[in-house]
């Protein structure tokens, strides 16, 4: 009987938050470097999420962050933060927030500091990553998949 009662807790665990990718180019250096104009920072933020085993996922949050002066790309940087998770004996509603709202907090501090530092490293100012809501993002994804399912539902 106990045995029955342990497989039913519900398990979370981080097995490992490691850098999985980074890339940073500055293909117009060094002429670019004596631009004084005000740079135009791009940055996109993006998830992805996957079972690797039974009951362990990987997530991923990747930040692309593209800073240009007129219309040359000062520098480029590419950075994948990723993260391990356990996850046991939680309904399959609960693991999509928790691989599409926890993980990713978890695993986006680190990746702040990692463009922060590679910034800095390339001779840049810091890359500030603003604070993201996961939350909001997750909700906002669940909405919009939800109103692509009616959209495809016949009437």
């Amino acid at each position: 009987m106990a045995d029955e009662q342990n497989q039913a807790v519900p398990t979370f665990n981080i097995q490992r938050i490691y850098l999985k990718d980074l890339s940073l180019e500055q293909p117009n250096s060094p002429q670019v470097l004596l631009d004084t104009s005000q740079p135009q920072v791009d940055i996109n933020l993006t998830l992805a999420g996957e079972p690797i085993q039974d009951g362990v996922f990987e997530v991923c949050v990747t930040a692309t962050v593209n800073t240009k002066v007129s219309d040359k790309t000062l520098f480029l940087v590419e950075a994948k933060q990723a993260g391990i998770f356990e996850i046991r004996n939680v309904p399959q509603e609960q693991v999509e927030g928790i691989l599409g709202v926890v993980c990713p907090q978890m695993i986006y501090p680190y990746l702040r500091a990692i463009v922060s530092d590679v910034c800095t490293r390339a001779g840049f100012p810091p890359v500030l990553l603003t604070e993201v809501n996961f939350q909001a993002m997750f909700e906002a994804q669940q909405e919009a998949r939800a109103q692509q399912l009616a959209g495809q539902q016949p009437n």
